[in-house]
C-alpha cells in the first residue's frame, strides 16, 4: 500500500495553488523524507466551498449512515497499522510501539464515534402551558477547521475529525506542517473508506493565512485548535471579531502528588514510562514531581535507575524507549531548563546532556534527566516543559502541596498517588485541572472527555462531551389543541 500525501479536496488529491512544497524532515537523522503540498488561503477556501457544497447532505444522514465510514475506516487502519506506525516514526520520531499505540488509538477513537453519533439524543419538556409541546434537537454546526499539533500528527486529527463527522459535520483539517504526513495518511484511510465527496478535505500550509481564512469566511462555522496557548489566544482574538464558534485543547504543566503510603518501585516505574513518553512531548506528561518528605530520597533513587534503564536512539530501530526532540528549536529550550535549574542549585541525579557523537550526530537527541532539590524559582517548575525532564520537589504539608500544584496557568491533567480513599476524594476535588489520575499516570480515556481549564483550553474532546462539541442545540415548541 502506498499513501499519497498531498492536499485532500473534493475527494481529489492536489497540489497547492502556489506551487510551493514542504520538505519533512526526520528529527532522529536530520534526513528529508518527502516533500509535500504547502498551501495558502486559496486552498482553505476552496476546501470550505466543497465541504460547504454538500453540508446539508452529510448532515440529513442517519448517525446510522455515517457510521458505516468511520467503522470502515477504524477497520483499514488496523490492516495498515505497521505502516502507518512507521510513517507516524519517521516524522515526529516516537518509538515504533508508541507510534502504534498512537494509530490504536486513532481505531478506537473512530469505532468510538460510530457509535456515540447514535446517541446525540434530544429531549421533550413538559410545558407549563396547556396544548403546547416543547423539543429539544441536536444539530451538526456545519463546516468545521481543524489545527492540530504535531506531537500526535494521527490521534490529534483523528479525534477532532472522528467527533466532527459522526456528528454530521463536514470538516476541513490542517495538521501541523512539520509532521504532515500521518494526518495526509489518515486522509488516505478515509477516501479509501468511500466517505462521500466534499464530507472530509484536508490542507497543507501558511498556519497564519490558513488559520485566518478560517476565521474569516463565513461559511466556517468552527474551529477545534490544538497547540500552544500563545497561538489559541491570537485564535481567539480573531474568533471575537467574526464570532467564530472554538474549541481550544492546549497546553499542561501537570502536577504529580505522591503520598508515603504507596509502592514507591511502582510509581518510579509508571512515573518514567509516562515522563519520557514521546521524549517527554506530551501535553497531558506528568511534569511536576511533588514527594512526600518522607519517601523522597527514596523515590528519587528510584527513577534515577529506572531512567538508567532507558534506550535513546531513533524510534525506527527495535528495542528503543526515547526518541529524539522534534526539532532544534525545542532541543535549545530543554537545555536551558536544565541549565537554568542547575544554576539554582538543583542536582542533577542522572542525563542532562545533548547527545552528539556517533548515531546521534545528526538527529535532535537529549539525554531523559531526572532532577532533585528543586525550588519553586526554576523554570523546569513553573513552564510547559514538553521535553525529557523529570523534576523532583518535597513537600510535608498538603494544604501547601496543593497550592502549589495550583499555582500555574495550565490546568490540563494532574495525578495523585496514595492509598488512601480520604487522600484521594479530597485532593482531587481540590486540585484545580479538568484531569484527574489516582495511582496512574495517564489521565484519559477514549470515552472520557479529554480537555483543560485555566489557560489549557475551552471544551473536551472525546467522550460523550467530544460528540457535543460539534453540535447545536435547538429549541423547538409547538402549540395547537393536541
Amino acid at each position: 500500500m502506498e499513501f499519497v500525501y498531498k492536499q485532500y479536496i473534493n475527494e481529489k488529491w492536489t497540489e497547492a495553488e502556489s506551487g510551493r512544497n514542504w520538505e519533512v524532515i526526520n528529527p532522529a537523522t536530520g534526513d528529508i523524507i518527502t516533500s509535500v503540498p504547502f498551501g495558502n488561503s486559496i486552498d482553505v477556501r476552496r476546501a470550505i466551498d466543497a465541504a460547504e457544497n454538500v453540508r446539508f447532505d452529510w448532515a440529513t444522514k442517519t448517525p446510522y449512515e455515517r457510521s458505516v465510514f468511520l467503522t470502515r475506516a477504524a477497520r483499514l487502519v488496523e490492516k495498515y497499522l505497521d505502516l502507518l506506525a512507521l510513517i507516524t516514526t519517521k516524522e515526529c520520531g516516537k518509538p515504533l510501539d508508541q507510534s502504534k499505540a498512537e494509530w490504536i488509538l486513532c481505531a478506537q477513537l473512530l469505532d468510538w464515534f460510530a457509535e456515540e453519533g447514535k446517541r446525540a439524543y434530544g429531549r421533550v419538556i413538559p410545558s407549563r402551558q396547556k396544548g403546547k409541546r416543547i423539543s429539544v434537537i441536536m444539530q451538526p454546526i456545519g463546516v468545521i477547521g481543524t489545527i492540530t499539533a504535531w506531537n500526535f500528527p494521527a490521534y490529534l486529527p483523528c479525534r477532532a475529525w472522528a467527533a466532527a463527522l459522526s456528528a454530521g459535520c463536514t470538516v476541513v483539517g490542517r495538521p501541523s506542517e512539520i509532521t504532515p504526513m500521518s494526518a495526509m495518511a489518515l486522509a488516505n484511510i478515509l477516501s479509501l473508506s468511500g466517505i462521500p465527496h466534499g464530507v472530509f478535505n484536508l490542507v497543507n500550509g501558511e498556519p497564519s493565512e490558513m488559520a485566518e481564512e478560517m476565521l474569516n469566511n463565513p461559511l466556517c462555522r468552527k474551529i477545534s485548535f490544538t497547540g500552544s496557548t500563545n497561538v489559541a489566544k491570537t485564535i481567539m482574538r480573531g474568533a471575537a471579531e467574526t464570532i467564530t464558534k472554538i474549541s481550544l485543547e492546549l497546553g499542561g504543566s501537570a502536577p504529580v502528588i505522591i503520598f508515603p503510603d504507596i509502592d514507591i518501585n511502582k510509581a518510579a516505574r509508571e512515573a518514567v514510562i509516562f515522563k519520557f513518553r514521546n521524549c517527554g512531548q506530551v501535553c497531558i506528561s506528568p511534569t511536576r514531581f511533588f514527594v512526600h518528605t518522607d519517601i523522597e530520597r527514596t523515590f528519587l533513587e528510584a527513577v534515577t535507575e529506572e531512567t538508567r534503564k532507558l534506550t535513546v536512539g531513533n524510534g525506527a530501530e527495535p528495542g528503543i524507549d526515547v526518541g529524539p526532540l522534534i526539532n532544534e528549536k525545542q532541543l535549545e529550550y530543554v537545555e536551558e531548563l536544565v541549565e537554568d535549574a542547575i544554576k539554582k542549585n538543583a542536582k542533577l541525579m542522572i542525563g542532562g546532556s545533548h547527545l552528539t557523537e556517533g548515531l546521534f550526530s545528526r538527529g535532535y537527541f537529549f539525554q531523559p534527566t531526572v532532577l532533585g532539590n528543586l525550588n519553586q524559582s526554576m523554570r523546569v517548575m513553573q513552564e510547559e516543559v514538553f521535553g525529557p525532564i523529570l523534576p523532583v520537589f518535597k513537600f510535608k504539608d498538603m494544604d501547601e502541596v496543593i497550592k502549589i500544584a495550583n499555582n500555574t496557568e495550565y490546568g490540563l491533567a494532574s495525578h495523585i498517588w496514595t492509598n488512601d480513599l480520604n487522600t484521594a476524594i479530597k485532593v482531587s476535588e481540590r486540585l484545580e485541572f479538568g484531569m484527574v489520575g489516582i495511582n496512574n499516570m495517564l489521565a484519559s480515556a477514549v470515552e472520557g472527555p479529554f480537555g483543560g481549564i485555566k489557560q489549557s483550553g475551552i471544551g473536551r474532546e472525546s467522550g460523550q462531551e467530544g460528540l457535543s462539541n460539534y453540535l447545536e442545540t435547538k429549541l423547538i415548541t409547538v402549540s395547537g389543541e393536541f
